[in-house]
């Protein structure tokens, strides 16, 4: 079987890429599939995230064994962690610039005869020069305030009386 997906970058203009890939290769051949379909040289490091429907982050799959209990992408197929009802994936690229794409299967098909796999379908936008920039927000406490220390009544200046070891717990 084909999976189709649809690669969307996480920015403001509309900048896509449809892709066929066979169901039983990797998470790997995908991320060097998405490289080339956007024009990137590959040289930085990369992630893909289950998600659900609402796009949030799930398990990783890392590209290299960084210790810990991640799961790699050569060793992971696609056919293994999407179908018609986990359909959601979220793929970064370079994770100090956060490239980020929202990755969705759009439809499981026939292989074609005579066709090459993967096939880059449709291409729509061309990547910015500089990636989105992100916003990164957490979860509402319920609390009114930022959150940031200043606002919570804490005085940094307590503590410049007490030695070094006193300040570590």
């Amino acid at each position: 079987m084909v999976y189709r997906f649809r690669v969307i970058l996480d920015a403001e203009e509309d900048v896509f890429r449809d892709i066929e890939i066979l169901q039983e290769n990797t998470l790997e051949d995908l991320h060097n599939t998405i490289l080339q379909s956007f024009g990137f040289d590959g040289t930085e490091m990369a992630s893909f995230y289950l998600s659900d429907e609402k796009w949030e982050q799930g398990e990783e799959f890392s590209q290299f064994d960084m210790g810990g209990e991640v799961r790699l992408m050569n060793e992971t197929s696609l056919e293994s962690i999407l179908d018609e009802d986990n359909r959601n994936i979220i793929y970064v690229y370079d994770f100090l610039k956060m490239w980020t794409f929202l990755i969705e299967l759009a439809q499981v098909g026939e292989i074609e005869d005579g066709r090459d796999y993967p096939n880059l379908m449709f291409v729509h936008g061309q990547i910015p020069d500089e990636a989105p920039d992100k916003d990164f927000v957490g979860e509402d406490d319920g609390d009114a305030g930022s959150g940031d220390i200043f606002d919570q009544g804490y005085n940094t200046n307590d503590y410049d009386d007490l030695s070094f070891n006193e300040n570590w717990n």
